[in-house]
């Protein structure tokens, strides 16, 4: 199966009026994600598949800097726009595989990676988009099969489907020190520093 931008982008223009209604997310437990990415005081952040801008309040709330939310769907960012309004979020609309810009400590993409057509091509862009030490975390607030059986009912059209975490890991090898592959009953992260 081949995920093609065009009805990616489509997929979630249709669904970013009504993305905040649908979503109860669970502050503690992304909060606790978050900082497993390395998210802290003074941090640049970079947020893949940013969506409606979920994140930006945690990213404030563990005292980020700034913070780049990227995004395919014009909907999304725009909305993300209407509901952010702080000097320390900009927004980008474009396919994060081809941004430019570098020295970003963490690189996050949340709730994001099976809707990629290629995640190892995605992460060896986004880890030039790191520091030296920078901090590149792809995760999932729901487990695995969570996820996966959620996109067959919803999204098959659009998601590749979420690959173990080992396999995700075994992908960032090639460029970070991976540190934390967690598989579990309600969350999904892989983690890793940037090879010097």
């Amino acid at each position: 199966m081949t995920v093609r931008r065009e009805e990616v982008r489509s997929f979630f223009d249709g669904l970013a009026g009504s993305w905040d209604a649908e979503r109860c997310p669970d502050s503690a437990k992304i909060l606790d994600i978050l900082r497993l990415a390395g998210v802290c005081p003074g941090a640049k952040v970079l947020d893949v598949a940013c969506g409606t801008g979920v994140l930006f309040p945690y990213y404030l709330e563990l005292g980020a800097e700034s913070v780049t939310g990227v995004d395919l769907s014009p909907e999304m960012i725009r909305i993300a726009g209407e509901k952010v309004k702080d000097s320390r979020i900009k927004l980008i609309c474009a396919d994060a595989e081809e941004i430019g810009g570098s020295g970003f400590d963490c690189v996050v993409v949340f709730n994001a990676l099976p809707h990629f057509p290629e995640p190892g091509r995605l992460i060896s862009s986004l880890s030039d988009r790191l520091r030296p030490g920078g901090r590149l975390t792809i995760a999932h607030d729901r487990s695995r099969e969570s996820i996966n059986g959620h996109h067959e009912q919803t999204a098959s059209a659009v998601s590749l489907g979420l690959p173990p975490a080992e396999t995700v890991a075994a992908y960032c090898r090639e460029y970070l020190d991976v540190d934390t592959v967690i598989d579990g009953d309600d969350r999904f992260v892989v983690s890793g520093t940037l090879i010097s």
